[in-house]
């Protein structure tokens, strides 16, 4: 059994230097983020909040006319906690008419709309608040491609994404996020009963014990099977970090001249690093 286990206090200092850091050095000084009731973005609220201030940042709910009561409660749970700024904001009326429009439309597809309409409200309230989008995706969920493109996967910055799932609750407690949250199962509130677990067909206790080795560690998979993991789980886990791999990069461009954005150009030479 792999040690996931984080020094908090390090963490914490790490991440909220990186949060203030990473926004004030472009000439900002708020943060605004999509905040779900979930662990995850719990934590960028906290770290938030501590890193700029609570008026400085602006927590926005954006529930769906399925979306749990509960969800909204630890959202509003994580709101008093830190102090920061809210803004409730449905999405209904945003998405319903293009789910209406095709009657074969399937759980993903609905799914997919309503995280890329909340990052358009998401980015209007950057906008209107003058602050950058902080992002609350973890490690497991970006090696797994568990994630909506341009919708929740979607962020100026992202304190967390380094964070195994195991990780983003230790600290999460050691930092005081209301036990509520998390505690219950982990969920992206797209429709009723949906949970992350239930979607990826395994824990992430599990599956992050398999990710630290394949990526942290460098095991190859036959290492991993050779650890006692079982090999249907090695193979289906390896399958989706490759064919996820698009979505943890920006969109490749094909070459033509001597120097092209993302390859030889990654910024002025007189920007310094």
């Amino acid at each position: 059994m792999v040690d996931l286990k984080v020094n908090s206090q390090l963490a914490s200092k790490i991440l909220t230097n990186f949060i203030r850091s990473e926004i004030t050095r472009v000439g900002f000084q708020h943060a605004v983020l999509g905040l779900s009731g979930g662990v995850d973005s719990a934590l960028s609220c906290f770290l938030a909040a501590e890193a700029l201030g609570p008026e400085n940042v602006l927590a926005v709910r954006m529930p769906y006319r399925t979306s749990a009561q509960d969800s909204l409660d630890d959202a509003q749970k994580v709101i008093e906690s830190t102090g920061v700024n809210s803004m409730t904001i449905p999405i209904t009326e945003m998405v319903d008419p293009l789910i209406n429009r095709f009657e074969d439309m399937d759980s993903i597809r609905k799914g997919n709309i309503m995280a890329r309409a909340r990052m358009v409200v998401l980015y209007d309230q950057s906008a209107a608040f003058n602050g950058l989008v902080v992002g609350t995706g973890n490690k497991t969920e970006i090696l797994l491609g568990y994630s909506t493109l341009y919708g929740d996967s979607a962020c100026a910055l992202n304190p967390i994404g380094d964070l195994y799932k195991t990780q983003v609750r230790q600290l999460s407690r050691d930092l005081g996020v209301p036990e509520s949250v998390i505690s219950k199962p982990p969920s992206a509130d797209l429709w009723a009963g949906q949970t992350d677990e239930g979607d990826l067909g395994f824990t992430y206790a599990e599956v992050d014990q398999l990710l630290y080795l394949l990526v942290d560690e460098r095991y190859t998979p036959q290492e991993c099977i050779e650890s006692g993991f079982e090999s249907s789980f090695v193979n289906a886990v390896v399958k989706r970090i490759m064919k996820n791999q698009f979505k943890r990069i920006m969109p490749p461009i094909c070459k033509l001249n001597n120097r092209t954005v993302g390859y030889d150009f990654l910024y002025m030479r007189d920007w310094g690093t």
